[in-house]
Order: C-alpha cells, then structure tokens, then sequence
C-alpha cells in the first residue's frame, strides 16, 4: 500500500507533483498538507484519521489505529507551479500553433491536422521545434517535400520553442486513482503527449 501513489496539488489546488504514500503522510502529519476528497472537503491529519476509522479499505495500519491511505492532498503554502521543460510532442505543438495550418490559417480539430518539417527531412531539414509547424492535410498534401517558395505556400509565424509552462502531466500518462480526475481536468492522451525524437 505504501508504493502507491498520492496526487500533490498546490494550495490553488492545480496538480504539480506525484508523490509516495509515505511522503503524503508525512506533509499530512506534519501540517504542511491535507487530504482532499473529490468532493473538494478537506481534512488535517487529526480529522483524516478519525474518519478513517470507519473504513477498512485501503488502509495503512500502525500500533493503535488504521488510517485510510490519501488519493489526492494539498499543500498548505505552495501556491507555484513547478517550471518544466516543454516537451516536444504534438499537443504542444498543436497548442503552439492554436490548432491552426501554419499555411492557410484554417483552425481545425486535431484529426485534421498534421505535422510538417518546414525545411523537408529530405533537404536537410531537422526535427525540432523551429522546423516543426501544424498543417491541414491538403496544404501537407501540396507542400510534399518541396521548399516553401517551391511549394507557393508561406508560413503564419516563424516557429520557435514555447516559453510557456505546460501543464500538468501524470508519470506515464496514466491516471493512478479514480480521486484524481476532478483535479486534472481531461485525461490526459499518450500518443499527444509522448515526445517526439528531436535533432537538436
């Protein structure tokens, strides 16, 4: 029961951190965190044990009493978030991009869209992010492996690296416990999230 893992929220209650049951009750003893429930009420350790004992699942046990392992705690003073690196993966290009062809301006749903070497592999081109744009299929379709100026096509805004913070993502992609979903919003997808093999 101890390896499992409890969701950290800061004290606005957005999701910055996965940690060990064992780290979850130390905050929660020492003050520094409490336990909230989906239902968004909070408890500090003294009221968390006394309602844990009336449930006998998922529990850790000590000398006198049983208490309920936490799903999701929040921390009482850190109100940041944790700077990350932007992953290079196609969500946050398509978020970088607004969802819009880079080429023809058309905002479109994520299934309509692709993702385009501005400079062509074939070229020379690298995969990162300032060679890296959002396209619609049929502006892909045109481009090929053609320059810009060869294809006729010019781009909305020069590409670049995000300077924005993203937003939480689960080890793995994978949501541990039920408890979580209220706090993270839609789940989160690995094939949007997993990043891309980049050339530096």
């Amino acid at each position: 029961m101890t390896s499992t893992s409890v969701l950290v929220l800061n004290r606005n209650y957005q999701p910055v951190h996965v940690t060990s049951v064992k780290r979850a009750f130390t905050l929660l003893y020492m003050g520094a965190a409490h336990v909230v429930e989906p239902d968004f009420s909070t408890f500090d350790f003294d009221s968390w044990a006394a309602l844990s004992a009336a449930n006998r699942k998922d529990v850790i046990h000590t000398i006198g009493r049983a208490i309920r392992v936490p799903r999701v705690i929040v921390l009482q003073l850190y109100d940041r978030m944790p700077r990350v690196k932007v992953r290079f993966s196609r969500l946050n290009i398509y978020a970088r991009d607004n969802n819009t062809c880079q080429y023809c301006a058309r905002q479109l749903p994520r299934a309509e869209l692709n993702l385009d070497h501005v400079i062509p592999r074939a070229r020379g081109g690298k995969t990162n992010w300032e060679n890296i744009v959002c396209c619609c299929v049929p502006c892909n379709l045109r481009k090929g492996a053609k320059m810009l100026a060869e294809a006729g096509l010019k781009l909305l805004k020069a590409p670049d690296r995000p300077r924005w913070t993203p937003a939480f993502r689960t080890p793995g992609g994978k949501i541990a416990h039920r408890d979580w979903l209220p706090f993270l919003g839609i789940a989160d997808a690995s094939y949007w999230n997993t990043e891309l093999i980049g050339e530096e």
